[in-house]
């Protein structure tokens, strides 16, 4: 059996500040991948939602109100929260059900409406969860996680303050040619030097927002796309979801502590390399093979991190690999040609489901003003909260 599956449709609801319903982003988003996969809603199988969760209830249960929003028609649902990556995960159910031959046509659906600022744990005593514990022990906010790694950088490699900025510069000029982009507006280093700081060394520009959005997928079995016309659709050739294993040389918050590394020897490995490693070792292909990139930019330090965790160079390399253009749209290896999380803003349970979106615009050549020149294989890379690994890589 072949483990790969046809993407048939992709379509997004665009990202911003809307002030509606996670719903109503979910139902057009859905509604656009299905018009793009040219499949009638009776002929879906199987509805996967990614969760969001606010306040501690996962989203009216994200399968079965998508489901409801579309008119109930039987299909089966699945619901799936994993944090960030909860995208990622979907399309791993969506997936495991077209192999195990429980079903031909599956729909991926991740939305949110975020609330503005950082993501904050919810209220009450929770001692047993560890993002709630590093508020309270830590009084670690994302932003002051994303300023450590970024200091992190700058000690190990020499990465500087405009390494970081023109990561931003970067992403924005590939947002403002995406109409889904909440952000569409060039952005120069002097623009990041002069906004507010928030973590030092990161700045207001540094950091992404968060923001309401939806994206969808229409996936299907080999099978049924030949059946259906498609010859030669984009295919997902593996997602990788693993967990970290200890002892954990670096942490990740919401983690502030971990084993010793005195009897067991540390991972040669970081947690988000495994991540990428796993799913090369699926797909059959490596870092070489790969045409683009859609990596989780939460700032503009933790996307040089992922150059390197993706094998796109070596360690303390990221920097210089920016400084090249390679990951620049027109360079070697375009990373975030959608324009990233800097242009779109988080939309937790989308995101993932998002990136794969890019890169099947990518792998069809219908990217346009965006467009890299020659895609074949593109990855992914959106790592989750309490050690949620996530990566999909499509192929063409």
């Amino acid at each position: 059996m072949s483990g790969d599956i046809a993407i048939l449709g992709a379509g997004m609801h665009p990202w911003g500040k809307w002030g509606r319903s996670f719903v109503e982003y979910g139902t057009a988003a859905a509604r656009a991948a299905l018009a793009d996969a040219g499949i009638d809603w009776t002929q879906v199988d199987s509805v996967v939602g990614a969760d969001t969760v606010r306040g501690g209830y996962p989203g009216h249960v994200a399968g079965a109100t998508f489901a409801k929003a579309l008119g109930w028609q039987g299909a089966r649902v699945t619901s799936v929260y994993a944090a960030c990556a909860s995208g990622a995960q979907a399309i791993g159910a969506a997936r495991a059900q077209i192999l195990a031959g429980l079903a031909d046509v599956v729909l991926v659906v991740g939305a949110d409406a975020a609330p503005k600022g950082f993501f904050a744990p919810a209220g009450g005593e929770r001692p047993d969860d560890p993002d709630w514990l590093r508020f309270r022990v830590l009084g670690a906010t994302n932003p002051a996680y994303f300023g450590l790694y970024a200091r992190r950088r700058m000690a190990l490699h020499g990465d500087t303050v405009d390494d970081f900025a023109q990561v931003k510069v970067k992403n924005a000029a590939a947002g403002a040619l995406n109409a889904n982009a909440r952000y569409r507006k060039t952005v120069s280093a002097e623009e990041v030097a002069a906004s507010a700081v928030v973590a030092d060394p990161l700045r207001l520009l540094d950091i992404c927002a968060t923001s309401d959005g939806a994206a969808a997928l229409v996936l299907t079995s080999m099978d049924f796309a030949r059946r259906h016309g498609a010859a030669d659709p984009v295919r997902i050739r593996a997602v990788s979801t693993v967990t970290p294993t200890y002892p954990r040389a670096v942490l990740d918050l919401p983690d502030i502590a971990t084993d010793s590394a005195v009897s067991v020897e540390p991972s040669p490995h970081s947690f988000r390399a495994s991540i990428a490693r796993a799913a090369y070792e699926e797909a059959g292909i490596g870092p070489e093979d790969v045409s683009l990139a859609e990596v989780y930019d939460l700032s503009t330090a933790l996307e040089l991190e992922w150059y390197e965790d993706l094998g796109l160079c070596g360690t303390g390399e990221g920097a210089k690999l920016l400084r090249d253009g390679a990951t620049a749209l027109g360079g070697r290896i375009p990373v975030n040609a959608s324009g990233g999380l800097a242009s779109f803003g988080e939309a937790v349970p989308a995101q993932a489901i998002a990136q794969v979106c890019e890169l099947t615009w990518q792998l069809r050549g219908t990217a346009g003003d965006r467009q890299v020149a020659g895609a074949r294989v593109g990855i992914t890379a959106n790592q989750g909260l309490f050690g949620h690994g996530s990566s999909v890589i499509a192929v063409r």
